[in-house]
């Protein structure tokens, strides 16, 4: 069994913001499963069903980011999963908009959410499919910047970046990490939407 947990925050005010992509990404995976994901357990909204014939349970913490691992560790414990089976998704500001990066494991790099995963998981080893949100700008606040919304050509972006992380967390699955690793990390970004 695999936990695949969206990273973002809840709340109407929040939504389509950069730092909700992971609960973006959720969307997709539960529409392509057949599932709700609106189970209210473990702090979060899960929806349990099989994704390339494994089972799967999608979590979207409900803690609000800076808490992510409350609610990742209580399903984790519940489910009796592994760290290697912890799969989760999040936005990335060192990557540019709509650009994946897949890792086994490694460092918060500043994120919040996953820092806090980490300290309650006692481990920096589990898989994460990063989705890159671009650059703050200099004159904003980073915590602004990641709580802001896309622009009309980055959400076109966003749109395909969030159906090719759903396609990555599918292909960690089923085939493995390097696998998905070898696939999507040479990938500059989703295509460019046409003008």
């Amino acid at each position: 069994m695999y936990i695949i947990a969206g990273l973002g925050n809840p709340g109407k005010q929040y939504e389509n913001t950069r730092h909700n992509v992971g609960f973006g990404v959720i969307d997709i995976l539960a529409d392509r499963m057949g599932i709700c994901v609106d189970e209210k357990k473990h702090k979060g909204l899960c929806g349990r069903g099989v994704l390339k014939g494994q089972k799967v349970v999608l979590l979207k913490p409900q803690t609000f980011m800076n808490l992510s691992g409350e609610s990742v560790r209580a399903a984790a414990d519940f489910y009796k999963v592994d760290q290697e089976q912890i799969l989760v998704i999040y936005d990335d500001v060192s990557l540019e908009p709509g650009q994946l990066r897949i890792r086994g494991k490694g460092s918060a790099g500043g994120h919040n959410g996953i820092k806090n995963l980490i300290a309650h998981l006692g481990t920096q080893e589990f898989p994460r499919v990063k989705v890159g949100v671009g650059e703050k700008p200099k004159s904003m606040d980073l915590a602004d910047y990641v709580l802001s919304r896309f622009s009309k050509g980055e959400q076109e972006l966003m749109e395909e970046a969030f159906k090719n992380a759903a396609d990555a967390a599918a292909m960690i699955i089923s085939q493995g990490l390097e696998d998905a690793m070898n696939h999507f990390n040479g990938k500059r970004k989703a295509e460019e939407p046409r003008k």
